[in-house]
């Protein structure tokens, strides 16, 4: 509605409006003559503000000002004017009952790629210190060299591996909730700590705490396995086999674990003859950790392994994906084009039976870590 469709507004009709009778709440007349009124009753109550209707009541308009303004018309005022803030009433308390929006592995990445990490690159060691025997033999008989083009990209994913987790950076807490809701189906975000991380493998409600010699680089993997629709599914199954009620683990924890592992084998080399091959270190990377996970859950399931068996099978698989990266790697890569077919997983259905195994919370998680570690390590150690 304009000015000229609002006879309210016009001056001359303004001005026979007697401001003692409105103010002190008479009505007006209503006749053939009485167009402002006739206006006013046809003007929806939601259009009032937008068309000034109210202030015109209230403030000088056209040389007419009322000569007492009340308390309640001061009031109903102020309360039009917060009309545009009130927001509607979800029923649902809290902050995270609203889904937040999912970021993806390339946008995480690009955060990265962009903010100043020098003070964590000073902390990294790109490649692990050989001396004596053990350097002649790697210069031998080792994996290749990086290419100097690639260190730099090697650099970052290590130095990524140096950052925590900070949970006042909304860009990690974004990834936090993409991992939750895509790992649980959940339609909403939820808590950056409490106990519901530790249903997802965590350790406690603070997933910080258990990022240990992998750091945020472990997050970003988790989130490589969920946001790539190749992956998703692998990630499901793997999570649902962390639940079996027998053979439960922690996922995240194991996950982590699995991270560490794609570090040592990226600082020893071992991946560097792929790496040259596809021109690419993340993305190698990135299928090392998925190829490496998938080789757990297959011995997991096909060996029927407890939490209990956990450091002797993590120590076996990093040795066995150090020896043959590319082993894994195609594997890996038979597994993703049998998915891509729609063709049965290869973790296949649970067909374990007896009775109930102990509850992972009620048992200590043996990682990489907490392993005694190989001789041929002792001098190069985990970031």
């Amino acid at each position: 509605m304009n000015e000229k469709s609002c006879p309210l507004h016009n001056g001359k009709e303004l001005r026979d409006v007697q401001g003692e009778r409105v103010s002190a709440g008479y009505s007006l007349p209503y006749d053939e003559d009485n167009s402002a009124l006739a206006a006013f009753r046809g003007i929806p109550i939601s259009e009032l503000k937008n068309h000034g209707i109210l202030q015109a009541l209230t403030t000088e308009t056209s040389g007419w000002e009322p000569s007492v303004v009340s308390e309640e018309v001061l009031r109903a005022q102020e309360e039009w004017e917060a009309v545009d803030t009130i927001q509607p009433d979800t029923g649902k308390p809290g902050q995270y009952n609203q889904p937040g929006q999912l970021i993806s592995f390339g946008e995480a990445l690009q955060h990265f790629q962009t903010v100043d990490l020098s003070s964590f690159k000073k902390r990294i060691q790109p490649t692990i210190r050989r001396t004596g025997l053990a350097a002649l033999r790697h210069c031998l008989f080792g994996p290749p060299k990086l290419h100097q083009g690639l260190r730099e990209e090697r650099d970052l994913v290590l130095t990524i591996a140096q950052c925590g987790l900070d949970s006042q950076d909304p860009m990690h807490g974004r990834v936090l909730q993409t991992i939750y809701r895509k790992l649980t189906g959940s339609k909403f975000d939820c808590a950056l700590l409490g106990d519901h991380w530790e249903d997802l493998g965590f350790q406690g409600a603070n997933p910080a705490t258990d990022l240990r010699g992998a750091g945020f680089l472990a997050l970003l993997h988790l989130l490589y396995l969920v946001m790539d629709s190749k992956t998703l599914l692998m990630a499901q199954e793997i999570f649902r086999l962390s639940h079996h009620h027998i053979q439960q683990f922690p996922f995240c924890l194991m996950s982590v674990n699995i991270t560490r592992i794609a570090i040592q084998a990226l600082r020893e080399e071992c991946l560097s003859r792929e790496c040259n091959r596809q021109q690419r270190v993340i993305p190698v990377v990135n299928s090392f950790y998925a190829a490496t996970f998938l080789r757990l859950a297959q011995i997991w399931r096909t060996q029927q392994k407890t939490i209990l068996d956990s450091g002797f099978v993590l120590k076996d698989l990093e040795a066995l994906a150090k020896k043959s990266p590319r082993r894994l790697l195609k594997t890996l890569e038979i597994y993703l084009a049998r998915v891509s077919k729609g063709q049965a997983s290869l973790l296949g259905p649970q067909k374990c039976s007896g009775p109930q195994g102990p509850h992972s919370k009620d048992l200590t998680f043996i990682g990489v870590c907490d392993l005694q570690p190989h001789p041929a390590h002792l001098s190069s150690g985990l970031i």
